[in-house]
């Protein structure tokens, strides 16, 4: 319940905007120019910050006369202090699939198939957020952030459709490429009500990034070696494709922590003394 609380928090916090979706507008104030830790579209009506990979992939355009310090400090410091703890905690997309989740359908559990599919968000963070974006500079001397543009699904669903659906003008504007954004989000809306967080465990670049930061992340969950048994429950019982608490594929929500019975995961305390 602790864990919801926060994430409707800071769903909200990040939406500050409320007036937007009334006056059909964008936030522009100063608060855009500052990065928020989750996927939250920076073209959503409530938004008053900036998604962290949309800038990502406007700074990586724009390398021919700047370099993307800004963004690259951010992340660095977001993935020391906090890694995937952002996604358990902060990420408003990840608070929609987990509540698509519980609409009672048949469920599919990790197997094989679906840990090898959760290394194909590493591919896009490299082809969509990092490649493409400097190829399209390059070819056609205009910025284009392939992923937000071609996949995110949080953008359509939070900026894209809101902004159609209360604009006539942009309605009518509206053509194939809005079209296959809808398609792509319905899918992996769909996918959710079935996989657990299908987006963060397969196609999240955002997550992908935070993901390198496991071994070394302030916050997060750790096991007591001391204490524990090694019966596996830990592991049996997540929904994520971890191979150990903690990992790479872990959010850090500490939800393993209620089904180990000798109290061997705990959170990590970064200033013990």
């Amino acid at each position: 319940m602790k864990r919801r609380l926060i994430q409707l928090c800071s769903a909200l916090l990040y939406n500050l905007n409320l007036k937007g979706f009334a006056q059909v507008s964008i936030y522009q104030g100063r608060a855009k120019g500052l990065c928020v830790p989750g996927l939250n579209c920076y073209s959503c009506p409530g938004a008053v910050g900036s998604c962290p990979l949309g800038t990502l992939q406007n700074s990586l355009a724009a390398l021919d006369r700047k370099m993307p310090f800004y963004i690259l400090g951010v992340l660095l410091l977001l993935g020391v202090t906090l890694g995937r703890t952002i996604c358990g905690f902060l990420c408003p997309f990840g608070l929609v699939q987990e509540l698509l989740y519980k609409i009672p359908v048949p469920k599919l559990k990790k197997n094989r198939v679906t840990r090898i599919l959760s290394k194909l968000k590493y591919v896009i963070l490299i082809v969509f957020v990092i490649l493409l974006p400097i190829v399209f500079k390059m070819a056609t001397r205009l910025p284009v952030p392939a992923f937000c543009k071609y996949i995110c699904p949080a953008g359509t669903l939070e900026g894209g459709i809101p902004l159609v659906l209360l604009d006539e003008s942009l309605g009518s504007l509206a053509g194939a490429l809005f079209s296959w954004k809808v398609l792509v989000m319905a899918a992996i809306l769909i996918s959710a009500c079935f996989i657990y967080r299908s987006f963060c465990r397969f196609l999240c670049p955002l997550g992908a990034v935070y993901s390198l930061f496991a071994p070394v992340a302030m916050l997060g969950v750790r096991i007591d070696d001391g204490a524990c048994t090694s019966c596996g429950r830990c592991v049996r019982t997540c929904k994520m494709d971890i191979k150990n608490v903690g990992d790479m594929e872990c959010i850090q929500c500490g939800e393993c922590m209620k089904e180990c019975g000798v109290d061997a995961i705990h959170w990590k305390k970064p200033f013990r003394s």
